[in-house]
């Protein structure tokens, strides 16, 4: 019997929920705005709790011709260059969360998963369809088929949660991200190639990891806005980047002259989209982004949305009746989130402090060590490595 799917959005998120579905039986239909896929932003970090997923969809060799696996994550004072703590990954990854921690361009991933659903027989994709109303009805016109699920994976502007009774609202998070890259030679000796580093100082921070695809490396700072910088720009302005330098003027000269002779650096407000409802209670249900849009200071937007589309397919895929698998799904999937967003707090926290409390947090990292950090991230990398 067939049991049609109809997801919103081409993006990380709903190339996997339709792999994820189509793998277990779903007719699957992809609706996507854009006339192609051409994935915005640069890098991006999979842990393990997402590589997972992604291997057991049979992924991994086509992965792994992108991604690099680099040999640990630290955290280094922006302003002295003092390494305050580091948790390994590479190898240690793989042997305690079982899946690699890894990095590489959004535009590999997205390439990776379209592939995988263009030669998979029961996903259709649909490109240039802009849905202003995305009800059923006009989803039957588009793809000529009733769905008895609809996926909202649209992101953080999603037009389906508008449909969605009691779903979150879009807030700015009072934080910018400026995204660019780096090339190798231009970072010789203040990068490291085998290790995603963090610079932490007041009031902001710097994200710096290898990227193969551009042979160097991908470069996000984070730095604190104002509600008027709550616009979707997603380009380069001349006061915009002086105001992402100046955030950076108490820092090490040489991240600063980084940032300086960075590439190609975009602006993106940083909203989040508070707790509400993720389905209507019949047959609609929000995933990723559409429906918990988080801070980046836990790395896990992605990881969220791919974590999403298997629990979502995994739901569905006990014969329950659609409402209850919904609500089914829902259950397990709000205090991951929930958590998530709490961690993401606490590094925000932590990452931006200054004054004694920069002081403090520099002095409980450096007690901490390298195995009881690890410790403290198993229940995020590790979920799911006991399925």
């Amino acid at each position: 019997m067939s049991r049609p799917v109809a997801i919103i959005g081409a993006g990380i998120g709903g190339l996997t929920a339709a792999l994820c579905l189509a793998r277990r039986g779903f007719e699957v239909d992809i609706i996507e705005r854009a006339t192609a896929l051409t994935e915005v932003g640069a890098g991006l970090q999979l842990s393990p709790n997402a590589s997972r997923i992604l291997i057991e969809l049979g992924l991994l060799a086509e992965l792994e011709a992108y991604w690099s696996e680099p040999e640990r994550i630290g955290l280094v004072d922006g302003v002295s260059l003092s390494p305050l703590a580091s948790v390994s990954a590479g190898a240690f990854a793989r042997r305690r969360w079982h899946a690699p921690y890894a990095v590489m361009h959004r535009a590999s991933l997205q390439k990776v998963l379209l592939a995988a659903v263009e030669a998979e027989p029961r996903c259709r994709l649909q490109l240039g369809c802009l849905i202003d109303n995305p009800d059923e009805q006009t989803i039957i016109t588009l793809t000529g088929r009733r769905p008895d699920i609809i996926v909202g994976a649209d992101g953080i502007w999603s037009r389906l949660r508008n449909g969605v009774p009691g779903a979150g609202r879009v807030r700015f998070s009072g934080n910018v991200a400026w995204r660019m890259t780096l090339a190798r030679d231009t970072a010789a000796g203040l990068l490291k190639p085998n290790q995603v580093t963090a610079f932490l100082g007041p009031r902001a921070h710097l994200v710096a990891y290898p990227l193969r695809e551009v042979d160097g490396f991908n470069l996000v700072a984070i730095i604190e806005g104002k509600e008027t910088d709550a616009v979707w720009v997603g380009k380069d302005s001349d006061k915009r980047r002086q105001d992402c330098l100046n955030a950076f003027s108490g820092w090490n000269a040489g991240i600063r002259s980084l940032l300086e002779k960075a590439a190609a650096p975009t602006y993106w407000p940083l909203c989040t989209v508070d707790d509400g409802a993720w389905q209507d209670g019949r047959k609609t249900v929000l995933i990723g982004d559409a429906a918990h849009a988080m801070t980046p200071f836990a790395a896990q937007g992605a990881a969220m949305a791919i974590e999403d589309a298997f629990e979502l397919s995994d739901c569905l895929a006990t014969g329950i009746d659609i409402p209850k698998a919904l609500a089914v799904f829902e259950a397990r999937r709000r205090p991951r989130i929930a958590r998530v967003r709490r961690r993401a707090a606490l590094n925000h926290f932590a990452y931006h402090a200054r004054g004694p409390l920069r002081l403090g947090r520099d002095i409980v990292l450096k007690l901490k060590g390298p195995d009881a950090l690890a410790a403290d991230l198993d229940w995020l990398y590790g979920y799911g490595a006991q399925r």
